[in-house]
């Protein structure tokens, strides 16, 4: 591996960190994170699949959004047309339809097979709204992002050799030029 493992998880932890302090995200809301661990380590996505560069990815995240009460959602690869690994109590809140799919490293990735190892009762669903995520190594997460997505500029752009990009969502704005919005929307 390119990078050390401590070296990534730490790029992780500091990005989604920075990531929630400027998304506002709420207890309940919802993270997707995209992650190609084959990016992370500088190869082409797809072709380099890498449980452990997913694993240290995963353990920087996780252990924060759990401490904030933030659920994770951990998107497939293409091979699984971007299914979502999430936790059933998510999944019934949400009254989300379960699919019966479990991810492996090379049909629906690393960090999507990683996320289903780790928590508590994983399922995976095709669709989920949320608010806030990390696409890491151009996964395109935002099929999953609530309307309206807006970048989110983080210090760092890279985890490992993945580009990295953040987004929030905000509400949309509604009623023309005499309307007036709540600024704490924004």
């Amino acid at each position: 591996m390119v990078e050390s493992y401590t070296k990534i998880k730490n790029q992780a932890e500091r990005a989604v960190i920075e990531l929630l302090a400027r998304a506002r995200l709420s207890q309940g809301d919802i993270l997707v994170v995209g992650c190609s661990s084959s990016e992370v380590t500088g190869e082409r996505i797809g072709t380099a699949s890498s449980l452990e560069t997913a694993q240290a990815v995963f353990e920087g995240i996780y252990g924060v959004v759990q401490e904030k009460g933030i659920y994770l959602a951990a998107q497939c690869c293409e091979h699984l047309n971007r299914a979502i690994i999430i936790e059933r109590e998510l999944a019934a809140r949400e009254r989300i339809p379960v699919v019966n799919v479990i991810p492996k490293p090379k049909a629906g990735g690393s960090f999507a097979t990683t996320a289903y190892e780790r928590f508590v009762q994983p399922v995976a669903v095709e669709h989920i709204r949320a608010q806030a995520g990390m696409d890491i190594g151009d996964t395109l997460i935002g099929m999953h992002l609530e309307e309206v997505a807006v970048p989110v500029r983080i210090s760092i752009g890279e985890i490992g050799r993945a580009h990295l990009v953040c987004a929030r969502t905000r509400g949309k704005f509604i009623g023309g030029e005499r309307a007036v919005y709540n600024q704490d929307m924004l």
